[in-house]
């Protein structure tokens, strides 16, 4: 088997399309479609079935594209490893995370890298949605919570305690909850994955009165701030408000679920260099030590109250 056909029957199936693949390779389509043509008629075997609009790869088609990727993939491993003792980080760069993160913390640490790393480019998508890093081609996912895919690398990057938290105006129109059975008949400011029925306390079942749901721990702060009920919120986004007096701290012996943060990447035996430097700096640039609560927040990583 020559690599040549290896190259074009892997990117013929990655790419869904005879059209994208030649495109990605620079040949014209009819070339892409007669390699692959007298590849299956030297195997004697078909590989795909072709109709107008899909290509669907056989079973023997799927077992020979796992072993053509591999050798892809060990193929570029080679090159990229030898490369990598004369080159420094470079090339593009893409990161997604959640929106917070990347709001008080991530946008300043990536600049600093980029800084000491000029060959560096990056692109970073900000969001809350779940992303698959594989599927989408991104370097690095910044992900709350451990993801499940067994296949991906995760590396866990800190620790967030959550706490109850109120405006001042809150509690005068609606009093100060001494213990958490008190919470029961208090409005209530939820995120996921909190129950919509109970406060998200641990050994605790406290019925709540949900009032708002969101998926945005900044939205749930302002919402908070203005007075709409009580929020279990990180301390990274709620430090600054309760320095500045405008949240309250409730009930500190009440303990909530720990948010974790991680890094998810491919798993591959060489990981490339602009990866590997910038998930080193980036744990050397965390706030607290990796997998230590951050039990405070330092000033400078925090907001300035309006």
């Amino acid at each position: 088997m020559g690599l040549d056909d290896a190259l074009i029957f892997t990117r013929v199936v990655e790419c869904h399309s005879f059209t994208q693949a030649a495109l990605g390779l620079g040949m014209q389509k009819s070339t892409v479609s007669r390699r692959i043509a007298l590849l299956e008629e030297r195997l004697g075997v078909r590989l795909l079935n072709r109709t107008t609009r899909k290509l669907r790869l056989t079973e023997v088609g799927q077992a020979y594209y796992e072993r053509c990727r591999q050798i892809m993939l060990d193929f570029a491993e080679a090159e990229q490893a030898v490369m990598q003792l004369q080159q420094e980080p470079s090339g593009l760069l893409r990161i997604t995370m959640p929106i917070e993160f990347g709001q008080l913390f991530l946008g300043r640490v990536l600049g600093e890298f980029m800084r000491q790393y000029p060959q560096i480019n990056a692109e970073v998508e900000l969001t809350s949605r779940p992303v698959d890093p594989v599927e989408e081609g991104v370097d690095i996912a910044i992900l709350v919570g451990q993801p499940q895919d067994s296949t991906l690398i995760a590396r866990k990057l800190f620790e967030s305690a959550r706490r109850l938290c109120a405006s001042p105006d809150y509690l005068a129109r609606h009093g100060v909850p001494h213990s958490v059975a008190d919470l029961a008949s208090h409005r209530a400011i939820l995120l996921p994955p909190d129950s919509p029925r109970y406060w998200p306390l641990l050994g605790e079942n406290i019925a709540c009165q949900r009032v708002l749901s969101c998926n945005n721990i900044t939205f749930a702060r302002e919402a908070a701030l203005a007075g709409a009920g009580i929020a279990g919120l990180p301390i990274m986004i709620s430090e600054a408000a309760i320095r500045a007096g405008q949240l309250v701290e409730l009930l500190p012996q009440a303990r909530l679920p720990i948010s974790e943060l991680y890094a998810v990447y491919p798993s591959r035996r060489f990981q490339a260099m602009k990866v590997r430097t910038f998930l080193d700096f980036l744990m050397r640039s965390l706030p607290g030590a990796e997998g230590q609560l951050l039990e405070p927040v330092p000033a400078a990583l925090l907001p300035s109250a309006p």
